[in-house]
């Protein structure tokens, strides 16, 4: 994927900002921001097509302020040195213990963080592990989780749990090709040939196993996501605490890249799972897996490209302008009307 290096630094309704870490994931591609630099891009912003409340809200991570204390422009023509006004956002997701954003203004006593406005962030501390705050979010649980940060999340207090759930996207590859291998292996030996080759693995019957397995796991995940993972979850701090780990946690931090893809071990659980019924209902089951697994994991690794890659155009890049509708416009939406 091609990520900016040099700070590209644009004016906002008089505040500055550093769009070169956002600019490969914006839907449009990186080359729609790059031209920006030392810019004004208020009207760009607003004109139709609009930007939704959660897109204006995602651009408070990249607020700069001036060593200077300022943020006008220098008389140079270009936008003087500038530093982050966000703290707190080291490797682990970690920072300030108020979870709050600080600025640094120029005092006689020096230069002394005082708090800006983060508007939910202030209900939680990032400093500590998430999942035990989001029972205290109570009402304000729908609002705050559908207003998205690009900062990295400890969901965990112990490391080997909290490694558990952060994968890299490669690691999922190499986990389930391998395995896919083997089940398939394991499905023709046991329902078609005690001995198998490699030929008696490409026959008519094991491609329309895997098919209807990729069809299994297509309406599956459709069904999860349209009825689950949006499930409107009131007031009731039990489905807040369960949306937040199936899908919630996506939406507050959609460019997380260790969150992206679904980790091996839960995944593995799951997929036993939903092995039962598959073995009770239906011929060749481990083969019929393989297809759904097939299915899942083209779906994961797609999923990722659309976060961070940055497609020139196609259907890659149509389907990363609609996904990001989905998650910045259409749930939105759906937010407002459940509150």
């Amino acid at each position: 994927m091609t990520k900016i290096t040099t700070p590209l630094v644009v004016r906002y309704r008089d505040a500055t900002y550093d769009l070169a870490e956002f600019a490969h994931k914006h839907p449009g591609g990186i080359n729609t921001l790059k031209g920006l630099h030392n810019q004004d891009m208020q009207e760009r912003f607003e004109r139709t097509p609009g930007h939704s409340e959660a897109a204006r809200y995602l651009m408070k991570e990249y607020r700069i302020c001036d060593k200077n204390n300022n943020n006008d422009g220098g008389s140079n023509g270009t936008i003087n040195d500038h530093q982050k006004d966000v703290t707190g956002h080291g490797k682990n997701g970690l920072g300030k213990s108020n979870g709050m954003r600080t600025e640094k203004r120029g005092t006689s006593n020096g230069d002394i963080p005082q708090p800006t406005d983060d508007s939910m962030e202030h209900l939680v501390d990032w400093s500590r592990p998430m999942l035990v705050q989001i029972p205290t979010l109570g009402k304000h649980y729908v609002e705050w989780v559908n207003k998205p940060v690009d900062r990295q999340l400890r969901l965990f207090g112990p490391s080997w749990l909290e490694n558990l759930t952060k994968t890299p996207w490669w690691v999922v590859p190499a986990f389930w090709i391998p395995a896919i291998m083997y089940i398939v292996h394991v499905g023709v030996r046991q329902h078609l040939v005690p001995e198998p080759t490699l030929l008696d693995h490409l026959t008519p019957t094991v491609f329309g196993c895997l098919a209807i397995g990729v069809a299994i796991w297509s309406l599956l995940e459709y069904s999860l996501h349209r009825w689950v993972f949006h499930l409107d979850p009131k007031e009731n701090r039990f489905l807040h605490t369960f949306h937040f780990l199936m899908h919630g946690l996506h939406h507050k931090v959609p460019f997380d890249p260790y969150r992206l893809v679904f980790p091996p071990v839960p995944a593995v659980g799951l997929a036993s799972f939903f092995y039962q019924p598959v073995r009770l209902l239906l011929p060749y089951p481990q083969i019929m897996v393989a297809g759904g697994l097939i299915g899942y994991l083209a779906y994961d690794m797609i999923h990722y490209y659309i976060h961070y890659g940055s497609p020139n155009g196609g259907h890659l890049y149509h389907m990363k302008r609609y996904h990001y509708q989905h998650h910045f416009v259409y749930h939105e939406l759906e937010a407002q009307k459940n509150t």
